[in-house]
């Protein structure tokens, strides 16, 4: 497992445990009693530290090369997944993956951002930022989905939509908007949950839906933390300061109103018992889809439409 900066303290109670067992293999001694004073340590530590994050640190978090993307919730939480591909116009975009899958006997239509684990997976998906035929081929899988009376479930996890000059020549601020303007009138439930990143209009564009949802370790807003420092402070020196600003964390988007739950995430983050995590993200998708199921399109839609309406603040004169 690898180790952020401020995980430090438990990297090196664990490596003193490694090598506590590497002495007894090799020594045949009895070493649990040290052992288990150790582990006791470690998980002490673990409470106090991830009980007392930072804005920032919570970003880095989300960040873990080790965290689950959306082919691992795929994987874990659906069945007989069938990837669709292309938007029928440009091409297949890589950054955003979907498809109808089994989530238990239901089918669902599933859509979401795609990372990638390493350098040439990360190339090939983009590193998650999407072209405009990323957002037009998720509007056509929804689309699809409501044609077939299927729910819909979206995972986020984005830097932000790519921001090149070819993007924006093939229409970026129009695919994103034209996919906030359909997502609010789809007739089926939809669920998006941010399950990473969650930046901008990137985010934003598979991001409307009647329940939207973040993992605890998660954030969501306008600009990344290092955007803000850069053109505040004209330097990425202030990102913590920036974080903290920003309020950007699964628990101010809650308070705010911005999100309508969170899914707490096992102790160390979503990479430290990804299946646990899975099956949390299984469960409340399971327990939202019975809730929004039994409801007629149009009441789904107008509390859509009065949900998102009543976001922000601001004054009439």
């Amino acid at each position: 497992m690898q180790y952020l900066a401020f995980e430090k303290p438990i990297e090196l109670l664990q490596e003193e445990i490694q090598k506590l067992h590497e002495t007894a293999e090799k020594t045949n001694v009895d070493m649990s009693a040290a052992i288990a004073e150790l582990q006791k340590k470690v998980d002490e530590t673990k409470l106090n530290l991830y009980t007392n994050l930072s804005d920032w640190q919570k970003v880095e978090l989300s960040r873990h090369p080790d965290r689950p993307y959306t082919d691992y919730y795929i994987e874990k939480i659906f069945t007989d997944f069938q990837e669709l591909h292309g938007d029928r116009n440009v091409k297949d975009d890589k950054a955003i993956i979907g498809g109808f899958g089994k989530l238990n006997e239901q089918t669902v239509m599933v859509i979401g951002h795609q990372k990638g684990k390493n350098t040439k997976a990360r190339q090939y998906r983009n590193f998650g930022m999407a072209n405009p035929e990323g957002y037009r081929k998720a509007l056509r899988l929804m689309k699809l989905a409501e044609k077939f009376n299927k729910p819909i479930v979206t995972l986020i996890d984005t830097p932000g939509a790519f921001p090149g000059l070819e993007a924006e020549e093939r229409g970026q601020g129009e695919a994103i908007a034209r996919n906030l303007f359909e997502m609010i009138n789809l007739t089926v439930p939809v669920i998006c949950i941010i399950i990473g990143e969650g930046a901008s209009g990137g985010a934003l564009g598979i991001g409307i839906g009647d329940k939207v949802v973040m993992l605890e370790n998660t954030w969501y807003t306008v600009i990344s933390p290092e955007s803000c420092s850069s053109i505040l402070w004209r330097s990425w020196n202030f990102k913590e300061k920036a974080a903290a600003e920003l309020k950007l964390t699964s628990r101010h988007m809650n308070s705010f109103g911005l999100v309508d739950d969170v899914i707490e995430e096992p102790l160390g983050g979503a990479h430290a018992e990804p299946e646990d995590m899975a099956e949390r993200v299984k469960q409340y998708i399971i327990e939202k889809l019975g809730e929004l199921s039994p409801l007629d399109a149009e009441t789904r839609i107008q509390q859509r439409i009065d949900k998102f309406s009543k976001m922000g603040f601001y004054d009439e004169v």
